[in-house]
């Protein structure tokens, strides 16, 4: 699997598990120490995520600057003999 794709996955299943947390807190089923559990579980999850669309960002805006340091050349059609 490439690093984007794994990434990706990381993230999608992170939002997911967080998903379940804020489920499980709502319905309010949970003991005391079961809720704090949780809570540090979803604190902990919300940190990875924030870190993995951090550095998301950081290749965006590497590729941008790419982008525009790169020149564009005019198209200039071949010419017919």
């Amino acid at each position: 699997m490439s690093k984007k794709k794994a990434d990706l996955s990381q993230f999608e299943q992170t939002l997911s598990e967080l998903e379940q947390i804020v489920q499980q807190l709502e319905q309010g089923e949970l003991s005391l120490d079961q809720s704090l559990q949780q809570f540090e579980r979803g604190i902990t999850l919300a940190r990875h995520s924030q870190q993995l669309l951090q550095s998301a960002e950081q290749k965006v805006q590497l590729l941008m600057q790419q982008q525009q340091q790169e020149s564009l050349l005019p198209f200039e059609p071949e010419q017919e003999n």
